[in-house]
């Protein structure tokens, strides 16, 4: 009975010894490798997540944009938004409108986890060095350095995934009448390969490399922006109990998605029709030379933007526009409140099972 009395209390003496180090470590600052892998993989999932559902519920006009970026101007089906997405409902039916769906969520779930992830670290990274280099330990990120932060996000993110954007984009715009079709994401990636060699999965690359700077970098910028300045100023009475509602953070991701794509819009055109390029028997490609139907090469970026505003014009730069404003505002808005709900749901979670 002793040694057992001694045993606990030598258990005892322990349990506190330890949960005082644990005590220490927290004052200071220092989280367990468990807890960094456990955000890690929060941010992961939640920018996966929030990726797949803004995605799905915008598809069908994510489809009608890029048909109205690449159709032959001599050969019109799509005149508009509503006309174009009926047009697509009476032709192809409700699957129609979904076309290439599957591939996309396939495709922005890694991209998004990975750019959530990124933009992360890599804001973690940059206020590091510019605390350093101020020597201000309490300062923090400038709407300049949130944009170098989510531009280097996206681009890493898009350069990881941008094989199956190239599918995607040529899955989506083909259709029931084509002459030769993709039997789906694999056959897509395998065909390419084969028939154009692996350097054609990243046509388009550099101009998608350069929307990028202006696209995701003022998303994140202006988001987190819009919301540090809500916070800090509370104007009209958005808060609640210390945080945005879910209204608010809702109309930051609309203002912030508004701007990017706006500005970045003319690169996703041409990103996409260099994507298109090289592709045999294509449905609905970009014009030739004169009058002919015939799909447009290009010898790079710039020679994409000289051919393109000479045979349409400088407004060609920017179809699809009316569609992917209405699309991109609820399609950001959405994937930045997922992401943070899916955070906080897991956060809630981990906290619970600890």
């Amino acid at each position: 009975m002793a040694s057992e009395d001694v045993k606990a209390s030598e258990k005892a003496v322990s349990t506190i010894v330890n949960l005082a180090e644990e005590a220490k470590l927290a004052r200071e600052g220092v989280k367990a490798p468990s807890y960094a892998v456990l955000s890690i993989c929060k941010s992961l999932v939640a920018g996966g997540v929030a990726g797949g559902v803004s995605r799905t519920a915008v598809a069908p006009l994510e489809r009608l944009k890029i048909l109205l970026q690449v159709q032959n101007p001599h050969s019109i089906k799509y005149n508009g938004t509503v006309q174009g997405l009926k047009y697509i409902w009476r032709t192809e039916g409700f699957r129609g409108l979904f076309k290439g769906n599957g591939t996309n969520c396939a495709r922005i779930v890694p991209n998004s986890a990975v750019k959530f992830f990124s933009y992360e670290q890599a804001s973690k990274g940059i206020l590091l060095l510019y605390q350093q280099q101020t020597g201000n330990e309490d300062a923090q990120l400038t709407p300049l350095l949130r944009l170098g932060a989510g531009a280097c996000a996206g681009i890493i993110a898009m350069s990881a995934t941008y094989p199956m954007d190239l599918v995607r984009g040529r899955l989506t715009v083909q259709t029931e009448k084509s002459p030769y079709r993709y039997r789906g994401m694999f056959h897509a990636l395998s065909s390419v390969l084969r028939e154009e060699g692996p350097r054609a999965l990243y046509k388009g690359w550099l101009p998608s490399v350069i929307g990028v700077i202006p696209y995701v970098g003022l998303n994140f910028a202006v988001y987190e922006s819009l919301k540090e300045w809500l916070i800090k100023n509370r104007p009209f009475g958005l808060m609640e109990d210390s945080e945005l509602s879910v209204t608010t953070r809702l109309a930051c991701g609309a203002v912030a998605g508004t701007v990017g794509q706006t500005v970045a819009y003319p690169l996703d055109v041409i990103r996409r029709r260099m994507q298109m390029v090289g592709w045999n028997n294509a449905s609905s490609i970009v014009t030739g030379d004169g009058r002919a139907k015939a799909a447009l090469e290009y010898n790079g970026m710039v020679d994409a933007f000289r051919k393109t505003v000479k045979y349409e014009g400088f407004g060609a730069l920017y179809k699809g526009l009316v569609p992917n404003s209405v699309k991109v505002v609820p399609s950001i808005a959405i994937a930045f409140v997922t992401y943070e709900m899916v955070k906080d749901i897991l956060g809630v979670e981990i906290r619970i099972s600890d």
